[in-house]
C-alpha cells in the first residue's frame, strides 16, 4: 500500500456505519389515534427489513394520542435511520429510542399450564416464587398471570414448560423512563 492510499483507507479497527452487531432496541412512539397508523408503522419497519419482536399499543392520558412500544433487533445506525423515517410518517408525533436509558420495563403473560391433583401444588409454588398469580383453576390446568421483564417471563415459561403448556400469550414489553422525564410531557401540542 502506498502512502497515498494508506491515508484514504479506513482504520482497520473501526466498523463501517450500519455494520455493527445487531442488538435489542426499544422504541417509544407517540402517534395520533387514527385508523391506519399501526399499519403504516409496521409497513415502514418491514420495508427497512426489521422483524418486530414485540409491539404494544395503547391510549395515553391525552385524548386522540396513542403510545407504541416497539422492540426489535438491529444495529444502532439502522435503528436510528428507521426512527428518522418514522418521524416522516403522517400522524407520528414523537419517537424515542430508550435502549440506553434507565427504564422500567414489564410485560404481561398468561400461561395455561397442565396441572393435575398430583402436581398442582408444585406448579403453584413455582408461580408464587416468580411473583405470579393463579387466575383460573380447572381440573386439568391452571392459568397463570405473570408480569416482569422479558427475562423473568422467559424463566417462568421455561419452568412451567416441563409440566406442559397448553396455551401462552404475552403482551410484549412496555417501557417507561425512570425519573421525572416524560416523553408525553416533552410533546409540544
Amino acid at each position: 500500500m502506498t502512502p497515498e492510499t494508506a491515508a484514504h483507507a479506513a482504520p482497520p479497527d473501526r466498523a463501517l456505519p450500519g455494520t455493527g452487531a445487531p442488538h435489542r432496541h426499544a422504541l417509544v412512539v407517540l402517534v395520533m389515534d387514527h385508523p391506519g397508523v399501526l399499519n403504516r408503522v409496521a409497513s415502514l419497519m418491514r420495508a427497512r427489513n426489521f422483524n418486530i419482536d414485540s409491539l404494544a399499543v395503547s391510549r395515553t392520558d391525552r385524548e386522540h394520542i396513542s403510545r407504541m412500544t416497539i422492540t426489535l433487533h438491529g444495529d444502532d445506525v439502522a435503528v436510528e435511520q428507521a426512527a428518522k423515517q418514522l418521524y416522516k410518517l403522517i400522524d407520528v408525533l414523537k419517537v424515542q429510542d430508550v435502549t440506553a436509558d434507565q427504564v422500567v420495563e414489564h410485560e404481561l403473560a398468561l400461561i395455561k399450564v397442565r396441572a393435575t391433583d398430583a402436581n398442582r401444588a408444585e406448579v403453584i409454588k413455582i408461580v408464587e416464587l416468580y411473583k405470579g398469580r393463579i387466575v383460573d383453576i380447572a381440573p386439568e390446568s391452571v392459568i397463570v398471570e405473570a408480569t416482569g421483564t422479558e427475562a423473568e417471563i422467559d424463566a417462568l415459561v421455561a419452568l412451567t414448560r416441563s409440566y406442559g403448556i397448553k396455551e401462552l400469550v404475552r403482551t410484549g414489553a412496555i417501557v417507561m423512563l425512570r425519573g421525572a422525564g416524560s416523553i408525553e410531557e416533552a410533546l409540544k401540542l
